[in-house]
């Protein structure tokens, strides 16, 4: 149930507004989301209205502003991608509201403007993403792994963590059987420098190594924490664990294989 709901529509005036809720029994311990300017979904709409006009000098579509509705099941400033992923869905819904018919790649150039880790998430599934993370090259990935995902109640700055990354002169090297045996390959250079800005994730990465796991680790920037689990009994026996050890949120997720838009559904009312 870790996912977000957008939905958007045309309106009769030229205004974006945004308006956006946590989920029935989901209230996060984190600040409020921003639902103006600052809004990452609103930053999105806003940047690719002002790149169209620039190009073609008006848009197509009759209505030009949009209501969206946006419902939050991810928590936010986690480390899970939650509002990038929410900017990423605004960037198709409005494509085709608005009739606009651009390619994937000039969206992704939109999205690189707003976030590093945005044009991921225009496309299903697995990648690598090289450069500032905007080049994305896609990999084969096999739909329906289990994880188990731990939100703390406690977050992480992430432009301290940034700050305290030491990067080697010679970056690891990508290993050509990640596709095939990715968990064994997994790391994250942020975590040592969030260990110096949170000790108590030591005390998670410790409750996560008591539970015959694939393989653990911190999640982005964090201060999410997940581990690979064999099969759902697995998955849901350590979240029961992690429920009755850790404070927070834990959630048991599924990874998804899919070609976007492939569920994105719009609607002109």
């Amino acid at each position: 149930d870790c996912f977000d709901t957008l939905r958007i529509s045309l309106r009769d005036d030229k205004d974006i507004v945004l308006a956006c809720r946590w989920a029935a029994g989901i209230r996060e311990v984190s600040e409020e989301i921003p639902t103006g300017a600052d809004n990452l979904v609103t930053r999105a709409l806003t940047l690719l209205r002002r790149r169209v006009q620039e190009s073609r000098g008006a848009l197509p579509a009759s209505g030009r502003g949009l209501s969206v509705e946006l419902v939050k099941r991810i928590p936010s400033a986690a480390g899970l991608g939650g509002g990038s992923s929410d900017a990423a869905a605004a960037l198709y819904g409005a494509n085709l509201l608005w009739q606009l018919g651009w390619s994937r790649q000039q969206l992704a150039g939109v999205a690189s403007e707003l976030g590093s880790d945005i044009p991921f998430f225009l496309d299903g599934g697995a990648a690598f993403c090289r450069g500032r993370g905007e080049l994305i090259e896609p990999v084969n990935w096999e739909a329906g792994q289990y994880f188990v995902v731990l939100r703390p109640p406690q977050g992480l700055a992430t432009a301290a963590v940034y700050r305290s990354v030491e990067v080697p002169a010679t970056p690891q090297q990508w290993c050509n059987e990640f596709a095939r045996d990715w968990p064994s390959h997994l790391f994250n250079r942020l975590q040592q420098a969030a260990r110096s800005q949170a000790p108590w994730l030591e005390l998670i990465e410790r409750e996560f190594s008591r539970l015959d796991l694939v393989a653990h680790q911190m999640s982005g920037s964090g201060s999410s924490y997940f581990g690979v689990c064999r099969n759902a009994r697995h998955a849901n026996w350590a979240a029961a664990i992690l429920r009755h050890r850790c404070q927070g949120r834990v959630m048991v997720v599924r990874s998804l294989a899919c070609d976007l838009p492939y569920a994105i559904q719009a609607s002109q009312n």
